[in-house]
């Protein structure tokens, strides 16, 4: 496993934050218009679908590692969006849970045997993936997302760079 690959995970985080730095509430819920080309959701409902993969992710992460070939079950991030309140949660304390998480998770991850990212489970849409894989799915996962969050500030006029 490329040991890299663990600190661009932890990265993250940091990335995240420095996403949504100084957007205001109005900022973060602002949809946007299907024909802006910067994805349909708001930056909030981002952020809080960012925070519940991390989370889906680092448990079907420890069943791999802990498990012998468990089942990791896949969800519908649209339901999750639409029936969870995604408006309704602060962004910054999604934010937080994700660099704690990440912090945390990765002191497991840099302790690992590189054997230990052979091991594997079978998702219930994707078939068998291997923990290493699925690290690095999880790293681009964010990666996507960010893209999306920059487009979405650029769309209102708060461009980072």
């Amino acid at each position: 496993m490329n040991r890299e690959l663990i600190e661009k995970y932890t990265d993250g985080a940091e990335k995240l934050s420095l996403a949504i730095r100084g957007l205001t509430r109005e900022d973060l819920l602002v949809v946007p218009p299907a024909d802006a080309n910067v994805g349909l959701w708001s930056i909030q409902q981002v952020v809080i679908h960012c925070m519940d993969s991390e989370l889906i992710s680092t448990d079907r992460m420890k069943r791999m590692i802990a498990e012998e070939n468990p089942a990791l079950v896949g969800y519908d991030e649209s339901k999750f969006a639409a029936n969870l309140f995604y408006h309704e949660q602060p962004a910054d304390a999604a934010v937080q849970i994700v660099a704690l998480n990440r912090k945390s998770f990765a002191e497991v991850l840099r302790r690992l045997p590189e054997s230990a990212f052979r091991r594997g489970g079978n998702h219930s849409e994707r078939g068998r993936v291997a923990l290493g894989d699925y690290l690095k799915s999880v790293v681009e996962h964010l990666e996507h997302h960010l893209h999306f969050i920059h487009k979405k500030r650029a769309h209102l006029g708060k461009e980072m760079w």
